[in-house]
């Protein structure tokens, strides 16, 4: 991702959808107790029939841009890591710095012969079969997310190197996690722009001292817009992959479809063949120092 394609296109500050739906989730179902399991297998069930495949089409873009900025000499000791915003169980760390995929993540965590399984039997299989799969060019991977019992496994099996729990929407950063942003070069986002806000990135930007990147893929419900200013006022410049989009999930039901298709209308974005066929769509932000 070297220079800007033709592919890529400028989004500044006077993009459409300024006024947009910033941390409002409307009428999107929540999964909000799939996070507080001791493990990922509950995850893993409610997601799958709603076909949840967002991480797996971050597999690559995350891979190609934190090799890219890893090879950046920014003049600081030691390689910059990777701040995974959201980050839950550890999915995109498993699939950053593993060989494994979202279709075999799905098949361990769902078999029969794991459900009975004790969590405390399933991390130490899972800590030896991520170990076992662990690249050459692995990152370090730092996680955030409320959920202290996802974060918690995340961090147990080996996933994520440091894992914080802090609430920066409510809240600055606690010393764990202020300390942990000096040596932060990248962040990444994928599930979790229907959720946070600016305030978000504007705690862990006013943290950081390396240069930071974001690679980010929301949501065409929700604007990024406001995120996007708070990112200018801090040295970056955002570009939007305008080749494709990128299919996240099914819908759970009619309401959430109609939810979803009248909130990508109110932003300017044409729901055919997309939200109208079925499931919640992406788009991919890149952001990186410079002025445009």
């Amino acid at each position: 991702m070297g220079g800007t394609p033709a592919f890529w296109e400028e989004y500044g500050m006077a993009g459409s959808g300024a006024g947009g739906t910033e941390g409002v989730t409307g009428g999107k179902s929540r999964f909000d107790d799939i996070y507080d399991r001791p493990d990922p297998r509950t995850y893993f069930r409610r997601l799958g029939p709603l076909e949840y495949e967002i991480p797996h089409h971050a597999q690559p873009v995350f891979r190609q841009v934190a090799a890219e900025r890893a090879a950046l000499d920014d003049g600081r000791p030691g390689r910059p890591a990777v701040l995974d915003v959201c980050c839950s169980y550890g999915i995109n760390a498993a699939l950053l710095n593993h060989d494994v995929t979202l279709a075999e993540m799905y098949e361990r965590y769902t078999s029969p012969a794991r459900q009975t399984m004790p969590t405390v039997e399933l991390a130490a299989r899972d800590k030896e079969f991520y170990a076992e799969r662990r690249r050459a060019d692995a990152v370090p991977v730092y996680g955030q997310d409320v959920s202290a019992p996802a974060v918690r496994y995340a961090l147990e099996v080996g996933l994520l190197d440091a894992a914080f729990t802090d609430d920066l929407e409510q809240g600055s950063p606690g010393p764990g996690l202020s300390r942990a942003l000096a040596d932060i070069g990248l962040i990444t986002l994928t599930g979790g722009g229907s959720y946070i806000t600016a305030r978000t990135f504007a705690a862990l930007l006013d943290g950081v001292r390396r240069p930071v990147w974001v690679s980010a893929f929301v949501l065409r419900t929700v604007s990024y817009q406001p995120i996007v200013r708070t990112l200018a006022a801090h040295g970056l410049h955002t570009t939007l992959d305008v080749s494709r989009t990128y299919p996240q999930r099914r819908f759970t039901d009619e309401r959430e479809q109609r939810y979803a298709i009248e909130a990508v209308r109110a932003l300017g974005h044409d729901p055919a063949g997309l939200e109208e066929s079925g499931r919640f769509h992406s788009l991919h932000y890149e952001s990186r120092p410079g002025t445009g």
